[in-house]
């Protein structure tokens, strides 16, 4: 992970985030080679970048529930 220039990123928020505020993440498009995440409570803040392969990897876990409790 390392730290990313914001500035021509086009973030998205989660279709599951909802309208009141809470805890939700953004992911950027148009960074090569990386997929930038802030907190979309602080979108002037700080993001974090990740290696594509790695945020496939992790997006597949997710969908395929390996994190489900």
């Amino acid at each position: 992970m390392s730290s990313v220039n914001t500035r021509p990123v086009c973030w998205r928020t989660s279709s599951y985030s909802s309208t009141n505020g809470g805890e939700c993440v953004e992911v950027g498009f148009g960074t090569p080679n990386a997929v930038p995440v802030r907190d979309s409570k602080d979108p002037q803040g700080p993001a974090l970048a990740f290696d594509t392969a790695a945020w496939t990897a992790f997006v597949t876990s997710v969908k395929t529930g390996d994190f489900d409790a």
